[in-house]
């Protein structure tokens, strides 16, 4: 998994809606990624929500919020739809950006043995630089838990 103060992987994904995201593209400021196992399951229905309720905050400290799963652009903007969401969703539909920041892992549910996305999020400074990770996120409250530190930059 990625670490604190080591450069963030550059990517450019296909966003929901339409168009690619490229990380190059919002260095001068933070940015907030949250990696999360799929579109319309309660922990990452929670987690976007609150992430939407708090977006205008991040906003006013000129913080970027991206949710990127394996999810294709489609399911995505049905998604976003669905729960009204007001923040970008990203498709990393080949795992390559969730294996460049170590959340693609092995999991275990009821006995069985997978690869998935462990729920992480990455904070990563103006400059490109990796502030803090959150492995293994319980979605409740998180998003304050996330703005808190973007607060103290």
């Amino acid at each position: 998994m990625i670490t604190p103060n080591t450069f963030a992987p550059d990517f450019t994904l296909p966003q929901d809606g339409g168009g690619d995201v490229s990380l190059a593209e919002h260095l001068g400021s933070p940015v907030v990624l949250f990696f999360y196992p799929k579109d319309n399951t309660p922990g990452c229905t929670t987690e976007a929500i609150d992430f939407t309720a708090l977006k205008a905050d991040f906003d006013a400290l000129g913080c970027t919020i991206f949710g990127i799963s394996k999810d294709s652009v489609k399911k995505h903007s049905n998604f976003r739809a669905k729960h009204d969401l007001g923040i970008a969703l990203l498709s990393d539909a080949d795992s390559d950006v969730c294996e460049r920041y170590g959340v693609w892992q092995e999991k275990k549910l009821y006995g069985k043995t997978f690869m998935g996305i462990v729920r992480t999020t990455v904070l990563i400074g103006s400059d490109g630089n990796v502030i803090r990770v959150w492995p293994k996120v319980k979605a409740k409250d998180h998003a304050a838990e996330v703005l808190a530190a973007v607060q103290s930059l």
